[in-house]
């Protein structure tokens, strides 16, 4: 059966470089698991992007173990989607091939993340590094993906990805469709960091960042270390942005009777920071120790982890073989 009689294709894929967060959980793997029963997913752990930053491959999979183990703790019904590596997939590579021939050095070379990437490894700028954004768009070409989740860093990516599916049917014929971003048609949710600056990240800032697998008296001690100050002053004060943040992460897992009664407490100049964050604390250790202790019973279980793996490769390269013998057809590299 060809994809047009199926659901619409939904494609995306997260770095094995760092484990997930409650940034990873409220922005992409919540809708993930909305999108499971509507569509046709194809989530990837991108082990082969890692290595343009990450050359040693040490803890590549045990980083990949976890990820996965992660995804299916939070959800993720491999019954239902095809979730798998991005090595196993070996039609990967051959359509990244293609499309590096219809990319060029210029356009490359201006993309943002390829010029900070170049500030933060500048003795490692390699040539899959610059061509990035092509084996992107293959990993979401390779599927015939209408929808992709991506957050705003991600856009300029997905506009070449949409700029290569254009060039690869003008030149040889239609293939491939301009895939969009998807979002539910709702604002992306951003989860802020402890410290008051910028957002979670799988990377960055570890301390003020809370990790799906933190156990409980870490998430306890980042919180209390989270910044604040000693309260408004005058009734109706606006809220600081690190104030702020804490009531936005209230928002994302205590209920709603604790967030009207601190944001009361604030308008009344009442607030007591300290009740504050160890309310938060009790909230976020209920929300995040479930996830955990399933991501830590699904990775003991090795068998299983295998099984999961083959199937999504297996139904992942049963879409990529599809997608190739298109490909190769419209090109004109069928001789037999």
């Amino acid at each position: 059966m060809e994809k047009t009689d199926k659901k619409e294709i939904v494609m995306s894929g997260i770095r094995p470089t760092g484990i997930l967060h409650l940034g990873s959980y409220f922005g992409a793997l919540k809708n993930y698991v909305r999108m499971q029963d509507d569509y046709e997913c194809y989530f990837m752990v991108a082990d082969l992007h890692s290595l343009t930053t990450h050359p040693d491959t040490q803890l590549l999979r045990s980083n990949v173990l976890h990820v996965i183990s992660e995804y299916l703790a939070c959800g993720l019904d491999p019954d239902k989607v095809a979730l798998y590596c991005q090595s196993d997939v070996f039609e990967t590579s051959e359509l990244y091939f293609y499309f590096n021939t219809l990319a060029y050095k210029g356009e490359l070379e201006k993309t943002t993340t390829f010029k900070d990437k170049v500030r933060l490894q500048p003795q490692n700028i390699n040539a899959a590094l610059l061509t990035y954004p092509v084996l992107q768009a293959a990993d979401i070409l390779l599927h015939r993906a209408l929808y992709v989740p991506v957050g705003k860093d991600q856009e300029q990516h997905l506009e070449m990805t949409r700029n290569f599916a254009v060039r690869f049917n003008h030149r040889y014929g239609q293939v491939f469709p301009e895939p969009v971003a998807f979002n539910f048609g709702e604002e992306l949710v951003k989860v802020p960091g402890l410290d008051g600056t910028g957002k979670m990240s799988k990377s960055e800032n570890q301390n003020a960042t809370l990790y799906l697998s933190d156990d409980d008296g870490l998430i306890r001690k980042k919180i209390m270390k989270a910044k604040t100050d000693e309260g408004p002053k005058v009734p109706g004060t606006p809220r600081p942005d690190y104030i702020e943040n804490l009531f936005q992460l209230i928002k994302l897992t205590g209920s709603p009777g604790v967030l009207e009664k601190y944001e009361a407490d604030y308008n009344n100049c009442t607030i007591r920071y300290g009740d504050l964050k160890k309310q938060l604390a009790e909230d976020m250790i209920r929300f995040i120790a479930p996830i955990r202790e399933k991501a830590t019973a699904i990775r003991s279980d090795e068998n299983y982890m295998k099984e999961v793996m083959k199937k999504g490769a297996e139904k992942a390269g049963e879409s990529a073989k599809k997608t190739m013998k298109l490909v190769r057809e419209a090109i004109g590299l069928k001789y037999f």
